[in-house]
């Protein structure tokens, strides 16, 4: 059986640089960071006091106010990002179509403040003081959940869970749920909100966080000589994929296509990653996409700004693509919206479909002194118009667990 095409027809984002594809995009280009000093919670105790936090959201603009209370902010972004997404495919989910209408977002690490709030009332008054709603609004599959419950969605439901890969993998695999025609349209993304004290305390003692607190502008600085660690985001990522018979009869507007998916494991270590895996997921996405390494023009990396990510990456890169690698672009646009864990992949996914849509590629930001190790095109600084006609994202996670998606401009 052949594969059915599948192409990205709306995009959704929730980031620390903005709520809609009409404001995020922009800035992105513009170079406007999303960091600052963390609001969330009392940060003073702990070496890190910065995240790249979403500004000017209200749950209850999304979704009913008693259902804020009885689900954590993950829930809230995944549905926010959900709705903007199908407003801009301009797609209505209803009882004639819903069948063919599925979901698979998914969550890192999903309710981390729901639970930390439960825990602390628990220690505090007794166990009798737990939420009825705790388990439901916090465990990962609920974003999937209550999207499909608020739109209507009826086909299939899941919930991907892979560390920073999370959203990636669902995107991918959304993907071939259509391919294979277990649905017609998919919702398919991330959502994160870890921006509590457990979840930065938790990177804090792993060591992987930046402290450089007193310019929180600069701090996420990917493929920099002077990175000192990620900045922890929070949001979703949200497209809408469509199979493209479909989407051509019902007259949608095509950013571009979903070509390929390739995963791979490193085998290595739980949270040090080697240059393998890197480099087999992405010749993995290529062979499934049936595309030459010589036809990439773009990578949006995963470019955490960590010293040893960074620089394995631009490794991987150079294995995979040889001295092709020095020939087309590659920035991280974590450094203006943080590391979001498990939504990172689907604001990056949005962010590559609207690079070969605009034909535009955003900078990497706060690239001062180059890291004699990180020596491709980063995009430095300064947006640029060029020419994508294929362009990859790539998506690596702690356990060693690796995705990369391959976008295709339509001719």
């Amino acid at each position: 059986m052949s594969k059915r095409r599948v192409v990205v027809t709306g995009l959704g984002v929730v980031s620390p640089v903005g709520i809609g594809i009409a404001t995020a995009w922009p800035n992105l280009l513009a170079g406007k960071s999303g960091v600052g000093p963390i609001t969330r919670f009392d940060a003073s105790l702990l070496p890190t006091r910065i995240a790249a936090e979403v500004k000017d959201f209200n749950s209850s603009d999304w979704m009913p106010p008693k259902e804020t209370r009885r689900s954590d902010l993950f829930i809230h972004f995944g549905l926010a990002g959900t709705k903007l997404a199908l407003e801009d495919a301009g797609f209505t989910i209803t009882p004639e179509n819903a069948e063919r209408v599925g979901v698979n977002v998914g969550s890192g690490i999903g309710g981390l403040p729901m639970i930390e709030d439960n825990i602390r009332e628990m220690i505090a008054k007794g166990p009798r003081r737990i939420s009825p709603f705790f388990v439901p609004g916090s465990i990962i599959n609920m974003v999937a959940g209550m999207i499909s419950i608020q739109f209507g969605a009826k086909g299939p439901n899941v919930s991907m869970v892979s560390a920073c890969t999370t959203s990636s993998h669902a995107i991918g695999e959304a993907g071939r749920m259509i391919e294979y025609g277990d649905a017609d349209v998919m919702i398919a993304g991330g959502a994160e909100a870890c921006v509590n004290m457990s979840g930065v305390g938790g990177f804090c003692s792993c060591k992987a966080l930046s402290e450089r607190n007193d310019d929180p502008t600069t701090a996420s600085r990917p493929f920099d000589k002077d990175r000192d660690g990620f900045v922890l985001g929070e949001g979703a990522g949200i497209m809408i994929l469509e199979e493209y018979e479909y989407a051509k009869k019902r007259g949608a507007r095509i950013y571009c296509e979903l070509a390929g998916m390739g995963m791979s494991a490193d085998a290595n270590h739980i949270t040090a990653p080697n240059m393998d895996g890197p480099r087999r997921a992405m010749l993995a996405a290529l062979r499934n996409a049936g595309l030459n390494p010589d036809e990439v023009q773009y990578v949006n990396a995963h470019g955490t700004s960590t010293p040893l990510g960074d620089s394995n990456e631009t490794a991987a890169l150079k294995a995979a693509f040889g001295d092709h690698a020095y020939k087309f672009a590659v920035n991280s646009t974590k450094s203006m919206h943080g590391h979001l864990l498990g939504a990172a992949g689907g604001l990056e996914a949005v962010i590559t479909a609207l690079a070969v849509h605009h034909q535009k590629s955003p900078p990497t930001i706060n690239i001062v002194t180059p890291d004699p190790a990180c020596d491709l095109d980063y995009v430095p600084n300064t947006a640029r118009d060029m020419k994508i006609d294929v362009a990859l994202s790539n998506s690596f996670g702690f356990g060693g667990t690796n995705g990369t998606l391959a976008f295709r401009r339509l001719s």
